[in-house]
């Protein structure tokens, strides 16, 4: 299917009309306010030579309705280059049974902590989260996934969608601290109840990671909370470490230091939303997490009928460009009737009585 994504630009075609036609008429009215009494030229030929200019000047009038043409055509093969030519493709119909996840982790300086071991090494609590959620998200075929990370602030780190490699590509660069030390968790739920709403109702899950209590952001959590229950999202939320002095290394050394987790918060969270709260404090914590939501329903999402734009604007500006070029390298098309006309009898006879 063939269409113009800006046709409106049509009506730049007069516009060369619309300028001569006030270029003309300005010039008629300074011809007609100057003064017709000035005295005239004396010359013995005077018929004669007006003779020979009578006999010229349908040459130059013809030369220059040549060259108008090729200008002509040159504007109007750039005004369709600008109304942008397309040619649309459809693709098919898609119809796909899935969750709409949105995966929230929290990225402020506590994870750093070092409170879970593997193989009798000590480990920081982002290096568990990031292990498990890869784990978690490779294991959602035919679910869309989302990711969003919050420290200061929440930001959508990659969008709804199905490759679910590229997730977990973008989840490996996940940092502690990457966007801040305070943990924004009302903010975190707000924004994926924006992006959640969007996606079609009844499957839609947020799984909200936090190792903390909510030190910052505009949203309080349980305020964010209510609004995820009015837009038919359920939020399960996994309290991350333990509580107490955990270890933790800051500029190079190792020291002991007093941190809590907030169950309390994100269990309210889960019970407002018909979620469920989750201790982590080894990796098998998610495991449970898993068969909740197997146990949803999965929604049927028809995608319809996508129309992929191919831009055809390249070849009516590429023979604009061709024309120019020829009007540059070979003036002699739009003029030739204006040179073949140059040694026209009138002329020559003025010439020779003069």
């Amino acid at each position: 299917m063939f269409r113009f994504a800006w046709p409106w630009a049509v009506a730049l075609l007069p516009l060369p009309l619309l300028v001569a036609w006030a270029r003309s008429a300005f010039q008629a009215r300074r011809r007609a306010r100057e003064d017709v009494s000035r005295p005239a030229l004396l010359h013995p030929q005077v018929e004669w030579i007006a003779e020979a200019f009578r006999d010229a000047r349908p040459a130059d009038d013809e030369g220059r309705a040549r060259l108008g043409w090729w200008l002509a055509a040159i504007w109007v093969l750039c005004v369709l280059a600008l109304m942008r030519p397309q040619w649309m493709e459809a693709h098919s119909e898609a119809v796909t049974l899935g969750h709409d996840l949105m995966l929230a982790l929290d990225t402020s300086r506590s994870m750093e902590a070092l409170d879970f071991t593997r193989n009798g090494r000590e480990i920081t609590r982002m290096s568990v989260v990031k292990g498990v959620a890869s784990e978690f998200i490779a294991g959602r075929q035919g679910d869309r996934v989302g990711l969003i990370v919050f420290g200061d602030r929440a930001y959508q780190l990659a969008p709804f969608t199905q490759d679910l490699d590229a997730v977990r590509f973008l989840l490996e660069g996940v940092e502690a601290g990457m966007v801040g030390d305070a943990t924004a968790m009302g903010d975190a739920i707000g924004l994926a109840v924006r992006k959640l709403k969007e996606r079609p109702p009844g499957a839609r899950v947020l799984v909200l990671v936090s190792d903390g209590e909510s030190t910052a952001g505009r949203l309080p959590p349980l305020l964010a909370a209510q609004l995820a229950a009015r837009e038919g999202i359920r939020i399960y939320t996994i309290g991350v470490g333990r509580k107490g002095l955990v270890p933790i290394v800051e500029n190079g050394q190792r020291k002991m230091e007093k941190m809590e987790v907030d169950e309390q918060t994100l269990r309210g969270i889960a019970i407002i939303t018909g979620g469920a709260y989750f201790p982590a404090t080894d990796t098998e914590a998610l495991e449970s997490i898993y068969r909740k939501i197997d146990e949803l329903e999965r929604t049927e999402v028809r995608t319809g009928k996508i129309w992929v734009p191919t831009p055809l604007y390249r070849w009516p500006l590429l023979g604009a460009m061709a024309l120019f070029l020829v009007l540059g390298f070979f003036p002699g098309l739009a003029r030739r009737f204006r040179v073949r006309h140059a040694g026209s009898p009138g002329l020559r006879e003025a010439a020779s009585t003069g």
